[in-house]
C-alpha cells in the first residue's frame, strides 16, 4: 500500500469524523464521562489492550508501562500490555490497524513504526495516517550526536571538518537498515556534506556496544540509551536535537544553536487506535492521556529519563506533524537511497 506522505483531501466521511472529534476536544471534557459506543455499551466497559510492537525493555515498552497504570486508574479499567515485536514495529502496528475500531485495541506508536518503516519497507500493509486515529503524544525523546572519545573532535564544527576530510572513512551505526537512527544520520550528512559508512545492528543494545567499543565512530539516536555513557565519559556528546539545552547536558548545544535547525527534531512516542474509531471514544482516550501526562509523578519520571513532557496536541495536530515528517524524511530516503534490510 503506498504511503500517503501529505494527505490533503481526505474523503468527506473522514473530514466529518475529524470535525466531530475536534469539536469534542474543544469542549474541554469535564472529567472523563463514559461514552456510548456503536455497540451500545458504555466505554470503557472492559480491559483495554495496549499493543507494544517491540520486545519488553526497550524505550517504547518502558513508555507504555509507565502510562499503563495511570491510564487504567483514570479510565477505570485495566490496561493490558501485549508485546508483539517484529519487523521494526510493523507486525504490532499492522495487527492494530486491522483490529476492530472500538477503542479496546490500541498501539504504542513511534517513529519506527509510523515513519521509518512506512517510508523504507515495501508492501508494509498499513498507512501510518489513513489506517489509524493517532490520538496523543506520550513523550518526546531528544536525539544526540555522540562520538567515541578516541575521535579527535570536541565540537560539532570540528566533527564536520574532520568527517569532510575523510569521506567514506568513518563508520556510523543504527539499530537497523532503514531505522530512524540511519535516517537521522543521513539527514545530517545531506545537510553538512559528509559521507560516512552505515553499519546496521539489530537493536539498541548491540548498537551501544558497537559505539562503546569503537567499532563505529559516531551515531545520532535517542539520548535515553546513551546518557549514562556520556555522563561516565565513555562517549562524547557534540549536539542535541531538543527545543533547548538539556539540564543533564548543559554544555552541549542544540542543532538549532549550531545553525542546523532542520536537524533539531525530537523523536516521539504516542498512542493510536484503528481508523474510524468513534470520535467520542478518541476524545475520551485523548483526555485520559493528557491527564496522565500532567500528573506530577509522571512529569518527574519523564524528566528523570531524559524525556520531554508531551505538549497538548490534538489528534489533528498530531497527524499534521506526522504528515510533515513523512515528507521531510521521504526526501532523505530518496536522496540518500536508503534501502531496507
Amino acid at each position: 500500500m503506498p504511503v500517503r506522505n501529505a494527505p490533503s483531501s481526505p474523503d468527506a466521511c473522514h473530514l466529518t469524523r475529524r470535525q466531530i472529534l475536534a469539536s469534542s476536544l474543544g469542549l474541554g471534557l469535564a472529567g472523563l464521562p463514559a461514552v456510548a459506543s456503536h455497540a451500545a455499551e458504555t466505554y470503557p466497559a472492559r480491559p483495554i489492550t495496549l499493543v507494544v510492537p517491540f520486545p519488553p525493555g526497550g524505550s517504547v515498552d518502558v513508555m507504555a508501562r509507565q502510562y499503563a497504570e495511570p491510564l487504567g486508574r483514570i479510565l477505570g479499567v485495566p490496561m493490558v500490555i501485549d508485546n508483539k515485536p517484529g519487523a521494526g514495529g510493523s507486525i504490532g502496528a499492522q495487527f492494530v490497524a486491522r483490529s476492530k475500531a472500538d477503542g479496546y485495541t490500541l498501539v504504542v506508536s513511534s517513529q519506527s513504526s509510523h515513519l521509518a518503516n512506512p517510508l523504507v519497507q515495501p508492501n508494509l500493509g498499513y498507512d501510518p495516517i489513513k489506517d489509524f486515529d493517532n490520538i496523543a503524544i506520550l513523550g518526546r525523546q531528544p536525539n544526540v550526536l555522540v562520538v567515541h572519545p578516541s575521535l579527535p573532535v570536541k565540537t560539532f564544527a570540528e566533527f564536520v571538518a574532520y568527517a569532510k576530510q575523510r569521506p567514506g572513512q568513518l563508520n556510523f551505526c543504527s539499530a537497523g537498515a532503514g531505522s530512524m537512527g540511519q535516517l537521522n544520520v543521513e539527514m545530517m550528512q545531506l545537510a553538512i556534506g559528509t559521507q560516512a559508512v552505515h553499519v546496521p545492528y539489530r537493536g539498541g543494545s548491540p548498537l551501544i556496544t558497537a559505539v562503546l567499543a569503537n567499532e563505529v565512530q559516531f551515531t545520532l539516536d535517542n539520548l535515553v540509551i546513551f546518557l549514562p555513557h556520556i555522563q561516565a565519559g565513555k562517549l562524547r556528546a557534540l549536539a542535541v536535537a531538543s527545543p533547548q539545552r538539556l539540564p543533564q547536558l548543559p554544555d552541549v548545544p542544540t542543532f538549532a544553536e549550531l545553525g542546523q535547525a532542520p536537524l533539531n527534531q525530537t523523536s516521539w512516542t504516542g498512542i493510536a487506535a484503528p481508523a474510524n474509531t468513534p470520535p467520542a471514544i478518541v476524545a475520551t482516550l485523548h483526555k485520559a492521556i493528557r491527564t496522565a501526562a500532567m500528573e506530577p509523578s509522571m512529569l518527574e519520571n519523564l524528566r528523570g529519563r531524559g524525556v520531554i513532557a508531551p505538549e497538548d496536541m490534538a489528534p489533528a495536530g498530531f497527524e499534521k506533524m506526522m504528515a510533515e515528517r513523512l515528507v521531510a524524511y521521504g526526501d532523505v530516503v530518496r536522496r540518500a537511497n536508503v534501502k531496507p534490510e
